[in-house]
């Protein structure tokens, strides 16, 4: 049956990374679902001395055939009210909320109540995170209001689900897993990759992706690389990600562990039209994270058949057979060493690489679509009870 849904989150113009990347495809899955779809994103979505970044707004073009308004301020409570009358009034079946820090409860929280008055429309959060990466004393309170909130909960790990239990454990939800990132461009070769990006096509290359934040764990994979026995091999980290924390203490690693010559940073935002280019030019994808919930750049390296390298914290390892499509480790920088010294050594690129495209089969759109769908009819059970 057609549904009239309103995905409440990030999208175009505001830039997020994973986040309206997210959203952006999930909408156009509804929309292939047959479902009508209007996404409201920020106008405001941190104030500037909030914001890590060079920008919060994307140079994209606006993506194709989605309904975008730009109506959500962060900040100003009189704004949520008037978003949140507004969406009750649109009477849709369904609103989406993409939840993935505190910050936002206040915001998100109070427009889903609203909507709610009109005692129709359902609300199911997509959580990437119900306890943070960087933790602050009010998180708990903030998240316990934001979850009152919602009828349902979609999580994109279990370790989110374990969290979530502690807020609303009586309330429907399901786990399924991050679906891919299908939507950066096709496949490209190695050799066309390194070209583009005016690399040494006589080394290997290992990719470090994504916004560098604190909990990522960069440091740990600069301590990894700089250890003397992968420097025997030909081989270089590519670190292409903005910072969203100082860059001090990495540049810092760098130069103590003589580095300069085997790291290549491209520490701007990767505009879309590259990302195919880097995960074309690596061997294996790194995330070498101190905490985690779940990953995007997971689901990227997926779609371009790459072999990962992650941390066993979190929800990372749940996507990740470990020695089969990479390695799930122990964190800290000798157990990454190790790890990449063991790809290197024993030629296992062939080997992960058909089996990250034997495993990427799990992870589709219709999926997590079928997994909405759930989640609502879980909710209208509840509710006849």
């Amino acid at each position: 049956m057609k549904k009239k849904i309103i995905l409440l989150g990030t999208t175009w113009p505001s830039r997020s990374g994973g986040i309206a990347t997210f959203n952006e495809r999930l909408t156009k899955a509804l929309i292939e679902n047959g479902d009508e779809v209007i996404n409201y994103t920020f106008s405001l979505q941190y104030p500037s001395f909030l914001f890590p970044g060079k920008t919060q707004l994307s140079d994209q073009p606006a993506p194709e055939g989605l309904d975008i308004r730009i109506r959500v301020n962060s900040v100003n409570p009189f704004n949520w009210l008037a978003v949140g009358r507004e969406i009750m009034r649109l009477k849709p079946d369904l609103l989406l909320v993409r939840y993935w820090t505190p910050f936002m409860a206040p915001c998100l929280g109070t427009i889903a109540r609203i909507v709610r008055k009109n005692s129709y429309t359902r609300v199911i959060a997509i959580a990437d995170n119900i306890i943070p990466h960087e933790k602050h004393f009010f998180d708990s309170a903030l998240t316990h209001y934001f979850t009152r909130s919602c009828n349902g909960f979609v999580t994109l790990s279990r370790a989110v689900l374990n969290d979530l239990k502690k807020f609303r454990p009586l309330a429907p939800m399901i786990y399924t897993p991050h679906p891919l990132y299908d939507i950066f461009g096709k496949i490209v070769t190695r050799e066309k990759a390194i070209k583009r990006l005016e690399l040494n096509p006589d080394y290997r290359y290992l990719l470090f992706f994504g916004f560098i934040r604190d909990y990522k764990g960069l440091d740990w994979l600069l301590e990894a690389f700089g250890d003397e026995k992968l420097r025997s091999l030909p081989l270089k980290l590519i670190i292409a990600g903005e910072f969203y924390t100082s860059s001090e203490k990495y540049l810092k690693i760098i130069s103590e562990k003589n580095l300069q010559d085997y790291v290549i940073l491209r520490t701007d935002f990767i505009p879309d039209q590259d990302v195919a280019n880097y995960f074309g030019a690596a061997d294996m994808v790194v995330q070498p994270y101190k905490s985690a919930t779940q990953s995007g750049v997971t689901q990227i390296a997926f779609h371009y058949n790459k072999p990962m390298l992650v941390t066993d914290v979190g929800g990372l390892a749940e996507t990740i057979p470990h020695g089969k499509v990479g390695y799930v480790v122990n964190p800290g920088p000798e157990a990454i060493t190790d790890a990449i010294w063991d790809f290197y050594s024993n030629a296992r690129i062939d080997s992960f690489t058909a089996n990250v495209i034997a495993e990427k089969e799990k992870f589709s759109w219709g999926t997590m679509v079928e997994t909405i769908e759930i989640v609502m009819n879980k909710i209208v059970l509840k509710r006849l009870k």
